[in-house]
């Protein structure tokens, strides 16, 4: 399927649409990343395909991000560092700030904690409930998958300036008596940063 029609359902008004142009874009962005057939130009291509729709606010629910973030941005960027995911985490769209949080899942998952540590730094005091889900999501997954260590540092450091939604999600995996340890440090109060 060309980009053309992929931006005819992007652009459509009904959102399983939209969900099945992004999803094309994955598949066709990890049919370009695989090994024997790598093309990297058509990687460059559908990364910056799909920010230039993630820009328009063609991706506008949290399912669109959470299917295409992280491979689109995430995956791409494991070869192609840049700063766009701060640019992103300070852009004023919750849509563009919560892809650069769930584009981080890529380093995770390739057992690099740097870029889920610095982006849930800066989104630390967005107390929008899709962003501190997904702050929340990623450094959980960060603790499972490459240190513990790294995510219990992390919260020592930053529990109490956390949103309650984010801290419950980033401790489910802690044992008990370490999760109630905390929720129950004093809260500093947060002005709201969106």
């Amino acid at each position: 399927m060309p980009l053309s029609e992929v931006g005819i359902l992007l652009e459509s008004g009904f959102h399983e649409d939209r969900l099945a142009g992004l999803l094309i874009l994955v598949a066709r962005f990890r049919t370009a990343s695989a090994r024997r057939t790598r093309d990297d130009a058509a990687r460059t291509r559908l990364h910056e395909y799909y920010l230039h729709a993630l820009g328009r606010g063609l991706v506008n629910n949290w399912d669109l991000v959470d299917t295409s973030a992280e491979a689109l941005i995430g995956e791409y960027l494991l070869d192609h560092p840049s700063d766009l995911l701060q640019r992103l985490a300070g852009a004023p769209t919750i849509w563009e700030r919560r892809a650069a949080m769930i584009a981080t899942f890529a380093s995770t998952k390739a057992g690099d904690p740097g870029p889920v540590l610095s982006i849930a730094s800066l989104l630390l005091r967005d107390r929008e409930d899709l962003i501190q889900k997904a702050v929340g999501w990623m450094l959980r997954e960060l603790g499972k998958r490459v240190s513990r260590d790294r995510l219990v540092a992390f919260l020592d450091e930053n529990a109490s300036a956390m949103g309650r939604t984010a801290l419950s999600y980033a401790t489910e995996h802690l044992d008990p008596a370490e999760r109630a340890r905390y929720r129950a440090l004093p809260r500093i109060p947060a002005e709201r940063m969106r």
